[in-house]
């Protein structure tokens, strides 16, 4: 009767994302009271209906982060149905999310689930969260968690990444969170990966920078003596290739997020800089770098030890102009800049001949520049072939 047409009631406004919340009434003589809250009698007295409107952005914020791998999980203590409503509007389960009650989780996690095929738990209660969490870390699973209240605490402090809500956030939230969002917008922990994932990707590029070209510096430091010849690197060399080499790698490798928002993070293992395929590329185009160089000194000998250095520094510094363009991409004017500079600077020392008689090293011919060109370009092609036949198989995956 009366009861079914309200718990209809509750339904049909949970189906339209409000959260509920049933009111009554009991009057309780003082004298026979004991102080304790009682559990029943209460006379109906009607619904409360509150609604809290999802943000502009939440729904592409969602979007980015299922296309980037980012499984994004609502836990609330709210009705299934609102749940569900709220995570239909902003994008969760791709406008068919799969809903579950906090119980089935504890049966979940005592079974093993990963819960990637889930989208809400509802009904759930702070314990709970704190134990997806653990179970979710368990399996190797990087989490972040966002909250605004006490009961949030445990889940913020036990999350490898913990959220809080700056505006609305209670201060015990804010005080144990890794990351405060002072607009309390979900949006903004999208943009903040963003901005996490592409300095990661600086730092690789720039530290590949380095390895690449002190390899090559450091191993034919190393083998000319060894072999017999004269000195490859004076300390004005050293001087020189440090100058181009250290700006380089500081000023290059500061690209931005791209407007695209979020993009896929790479596969690889979260405690690895580097994946092993890459240390080998990284030693790979050392060596061949450091077999051009011995190559062009060894050829200039025939000339002098200066002629011989200069086709060192050529080759080098056009190597390193050339893997930064390559990392960088040329994205930025800072790396059009340094990349340019490297080279101007070289021709500069080099061609000038009483420039080039204080830096110890003698003018190149054309077919020296072309020798030297062509050496420094083969080093770093194995960087571009490797780069473009990983981007292939992204491609054709």
């Amino acid at each position: 009767g009366g009861r079914g047409r309200w718990e209809a009631r509750v339904r049909g406004l949970a189906e339209g994302g409000h959260k509920v919340i049933a009111c009554a009434s009991r009057t309780i003589e003082e004298q026979g009271w004991a102080g304790d809250e009682p559990g029943a009698g209460y006379a109906f007295a009607g619904l409360l209906v509150c609604e809290d409107a999802v943000r502009p952005g939440v729904a592409d914020a969602v979007r980015q982060c299922r296309e980037s791998g980012i499984h994004t999980l609502m836990v609330t203590g709210d009705h299934p149905e609102t749940a569900r409503a709220v995570a239909r509007a902003i994008g969760l389960g791709e406008g068919d999310p799969q809903v579950i009650l906090g119980e089935d989780l504890e049966a979940g996690i005592r079974a093993g689930r990963d819960f990637r095929g889930v989208d809400v738990i509802a009904r759930a209660v702070p314990s709970q969260k704190l134990d997806l969490v653990r179970a979710l870390q368990a399996r190797r699973e990087i989490v972040a968690v966002t909250g605004d209240g006490v009961n949030d605490v445990p889940a913020l402090q036990a999350a490898d990444v913990g959220i809080a809500m700056g505006g609305r956030g209670t201060r015990s939230a804010r005080e144990v969170a890794s990351i405060v969002l002072l607009d309390d917008n979900f949006a903004s922990i999208v943009g903040a990966i963003a901005e996490g994932r592409q300095l990661f990707r600086n730092l690789r590029r720039s530290y590949q920078y380095l390895l690449v070209v002190h390899l090559g510096l450091v191993l034919t430091a190393t083998l000319i003596p060894l072999a017999g010849f004269p000195l490859l690197y004076l300390p004005i060399h050293i001087v020189w290739l440090e100058s181009v080499i250290h700006p380089t790698a500081m000023l290059a490798f500061q690209e931005l997020p791209t407007r695209r928002g979020l993009e896929p993070a790479d596969a690889r293992d979260g405690t690895r800089f580097f994946s092993r395929r890459e240390w080998a590329l990284i030693v790979a185009v050392g060596l061949v770098l450091t077999g051009a160089v011995v190559f062009g000194y060894t050829r200039g000998l025939a000339t002098g030890v200066e002629h011989a250095r200069s086709m060192a520094m050529a080759m080098l510094t056009i190597a390193s102009a050339a893997l930064a363009a390559l990392l960088s991409r040329l994205r930025t004017a800072a790396a059009r800049f340094v990349c340019a500079a490297t080279i101007a600077l070289s021709v500069l020392l080099i061609q000038i001949p009483a420039v080039a008689a204080l830096v110890h090293v003698e003018p190149l011919h054309l077919d020296d520049w072309v020798i030297a060109t062509a050496g420094g370009l083969a080093a770093v092609s194995l960087h571009a072939l490797a780069h473009f036949a990983r981007r292939r198989r992204g491609a054709t995956a």
